[in-house]
């Protein structure tokens, strides 16, 4: 875990999700997943605007893909779903915490990926999920 000495990231952080949300609005754990249909214990956040791509656009909902930018409110660690196992090193600056993430504000454009990256992206999720390898440490 961070503290304040010793920083993971210094951001700007970004969350991608298909939720609707205001500025001032606290993303908390024990919330479903966009991913599952569980809940989480942590919010899950990322300091590349590529990572918060991909979680608007493989979030589950059926609404609007959006990105936020958030501040975390207390510790947050690497999030090891990503961190030395798909990615050695984080390059996707990915992060989880069991404190809330405050809604600072929404980038109103951002370029998605094609809709060929994306079905791919899906495509290896679905294959991932019948190898019973699609698993999230949570």
């Amino acid at each position: 875990m961070n503290d304040k000495k010793d920083v993971l990231d210094k951001g700007p952080f970004f969350h991608g999700t298909k939720a609707e949300l205001k500025i001032g609005d606290l993303l908390e754990p024990q919330h479903l997943s966009n991913y599952q249909d569980k809940k989480s214990n942590h919010i899950y956040f990322t300091a590349t605007l590529e990572a918060a791509k991909w979680g608007a656009e493989l979030a589950t909902s059926k609404s609007k893909e959006r990105i936020y930018i958030v501040e975390p409110l207390g510790d947050f660690e690497n999030d090891p779903n990503l961190t030395d196992k798909r990615f050695p090193g984080n390059p996707t600056r990915s992060y989880r915490s069991k404190s809330p993430l405050k809604i600072i504000a929404e980038l109103s454009s951002w370029e998605r990926h094609t809709d060929e990256q994306i079905n791919q992206m899906l495509a290896s999720l679905q294959k991932l999920t019948e190898e019973g390898k699609n698993i999230i440490y949570d």
